[in-house]
């Protein structure tokens, strides 16, 4: 009994360092990353050219929560997973999103301004989804308290402050920017898989449950997503270039976010389990659907 509360102790102290130090640094570290990618043109890019870049952020901020939304509440699954579904949908991309946009020839400079511009925007909006999520799926013995100001606080230190600080290091010491961004990406590349890889570790106990109740909701959420994406830009008559991009953009979660809200600021582990199943699973489709775009002959595209 008393080996075994010992152990308890001791994974929890672990749990505690992975979730408050590790878990904020490395996502810290992937927004850096972005940052150096950006310029602040890319932001100017969406007065120069709104009409694309409106309809991809109608897509990832309105129809993606929506989706998610109507989805968890006809699924099966129990109330933590519902909260950290909606969590997922109310982050903004990935920061792989930009890349996978560019190798699949789609319009890169759109979906860096929706990254950026969103990945700032969304630091206010989700507190306020998430809340919503936890009042209308959670019972008050079970809720984990929440305070929308420390919510966005967090998220904004660990986010946007990063990636002011990547463009500011581009604006002011390009060659240094430059130098930094492959090795950067990488290394955000490692951390996204450690992290990710951990959130299924740290509830391996529960993951087949979790994910058989959870697994098929977030690939539902996915292709149902990206089917959403594909229709939208297409009746509104974009080009093929920026409908992959805002494909890929809808498509792509920053699981990592997710996780990081779940386990840090709300302190849930439960909830952070959809953030992980969708990061493994919309690599896989958003690979499909780079393979079907690359084989299609388009003539918009240049």
């Amino acid at each position: 009994m008393v080996a075994d509360h010992a152990e308890a102790t001791r994974i929890g102290g672990v749990m505690n360092v992975v979730t408050q130090v590790f878990l904020p640094v490395s996502l810290a570290i992937i927004m850096l990353s972005l940052g150096l990618a950006l310029v602040v043109d890319d932001f100017k890019r969406v007065v120069a050219a709104p009409k694309a870049f409106l309809i991809g952020a109608f897509g990832q901020m309105a129809m993606l929560p929506a989706l998610a939304w109507l989805l968890v509440l006809v699924w099966p699954m129990a109330p933590a997973l519902k909260v950290g579904a909606i969590i997922l949908a109310a982050c903004p991309s990935g920061a792989t999103s930009n890349l996978l946009t560019h190798l699949a020839k789609g319009d890169t400079a759109l979906a860096v301004s929706l990254t950026a511009v969103i990945s700032v925007v969304s630091v206010f909006t989700m507190p306020v989804i998430v809340s919503l999520a936890i009042v209308q799926f959670m019972d008050v013995a079970s809720a984990p308290a929440i305070s929308v100001t420390q919510t966005i606080a967090g998220v904004f230190l660990v986010t946007n402050l990063p990636v002011a600080v990547g463009m500011a290091i581009r604006h002011f010491a390009p060659a240094l920017a430059l130098t930094l961004e492959t090795p950067m990406r990488h290394i955000a590349s490692v951390l996204f898989v450690l992290i990710v890889g951990g959130a299924v570790y740290s509830e391996r106990a529960n993951i087949l449950g979790y994910f058989a109740e959870s697994g098929l909701a977030m690939l539902s959420l996915n292709l149902t997503v990206m089917a959403g994406a594909w229709l939208l830009a297409s009746i509104t008559r974009l080009d093929d270039r920026q409908r992959t991009a805002i494909v890929i953009e809808c498509g792509l979660q920053n699981g990592t976010l997710a996780i990081f809200v779940a386990a840090t600021l709300l302190g849930n582990t439960t909830m952070m389990v959809p953030g992980g199943i969708y990061s493994l699973i919309m690599f896989f489709t958003a690979g499909i659907f780079m393979y079907l775009v690359l084989r299609r002959p388009s003539p918009t595209r240049r």
